[in-house]
């Protein structure tokens, strides 16, 4: 199959853009301005790019209007060239076509109900009081356990397990390895030993979220574990028992919400970050990567921990120094007993 092309005045015209240069320039696929030919697509979104934009071969470069003065080739104006570039690459994006249906390989429980328009993979299982909305697609491997729900358009790429009592919501995309729904990690102390508390709730997760390969999302001890809408999950990521994240946050990988966690809406965390159990993140937070975020943050903003990286020689002796901040502050504050 033939890459699909476009010109500049087509785009321009489904994505509300303007044009600057040849409105006929046609392109085929997308690049960076560094590796692009003349029959790609580019942008300049950050500044510290400008600098290639001279040089570069790009068929049709998407930036702002004040970035295009002076540039010769075609250009489409837009307000935020980054998440337009993106609207404009998933036009070259090829998509798998699904044949609804069920495998011969796959196992389904009598008392599940799959739609007729679902596409169930090789391999896949489908547990008791289940149910598969029009549209979805399991693909090869997915198990998906008893009394969950997979909701129309959602698309569970491969080998992602639903344990029990999941529901999903229209459009969701989870990648290979996610576990949704095992169970939180509950314990109990008694006489000694560790008795582990029944985790009795669930795992529901809103409308046109996305969840990273090998992300793992526990299940609720009483009540739900929640994303809400739109949130976007990335690989490697523990979020715990009872945890609610509020809609159109997005998290990197590696990082990690322990139980009864509350985070808002449009926050993001960076990689490798913690969020501690218990706490209360407020809307539009931002958690720059390796932080550890021990209390509840109240108000909105950007905030870190840790120390920047330096070579170890230097580590070592701050390492030494910070034994000694609490008598060095006593002594400036004429507290010491000294």
């Amino acid at each position: 199959m033939s890459a699909p092309s476009y010109s500049a005045a087509q785009l321009a015209d489904r994505f509300g853009l303007a044009v600057a240069g040849d409105p006929a320039t046609l392109v085929r696929g997308v690049a960076t301005l560094a590796n692009a030919t003349p029959d790609t697509l580019g942008f300049l979104a950050n500044p510290r790019y400008r600098a290639q934009l001279a040089a570069s071969r790009a068929g049709i470069v998407v930036m702002r209007a004040e970035d295009a003065e002076g540039y010769t080739g075609t250009a489409l104006l837009a307000r935020d060239p980054y998440s337009t570039f993106a609207r404009i690459a998933a036009l070259f994006e090829p998509v798998a076509a699904f044949e609804a249906g069920v495998h011969p390989t796959a196992v389904v429980d009598p008392t599940a109900i799959v739609d007729a328009g679902a596409h169930i993979g090789p391999h896949v299982v489908v547990g008791a009081r289940s149910i598969v909305d029009a549209g979805a697609s399991l693909g090869p491997g997915c198990i998906v356990g008893e009394d969950c729900h997979v909701g129309a358009g959602c698309q569970l790429i491969a080998r992602v397990t639903l344990v029990t009592r999941v529901r999903l919501g229209q459009r969701v995309r989870i990648h290979p390895g996610a576990v949704l729904g095992a169970d939180g990690f509950g314990l109990a102390m008694d006489a000694g030993r560790w008795l582990k508390v029944p985790q009795l709730g669930g795992v529901v997760v809103g409308d046109d979220c996305e969840i990273g390969a090998n992300t793992t999302i526990d299940r609720g001890a009483l009540e739900d574990t929640v994303l809400e809408e739109d949130v976007r999950l990335d690989n490697q990521i523990q979020v715990g028992h009872n945890v609610v994240i509020g809609a159109h946050t997005a998290m990197a990988g590696c990082s990690a919400v322990a139980g009864s966690a509350r985070i808002g809406r449009y926050c993001l965390v960076g990689g490798g970050a913690g969020i501690l159990g218990h706490l209360e993140v407020c809307d539009r937070v931002v958690v720059t990567a390796m932080s550890l975020v021990t209390h509840s943050i109240k108000e909105p903003g950007e905030y870190s921990s840790g120390t920047p990286i330096m070579d170890n020689r230097a580590w070592r002796k701050s390492a030494a120094r910070f034994k000694q901040l609490d008598a060095l502050a006593r002594r400036l504050a004429g507290t010491d007993k000294d």
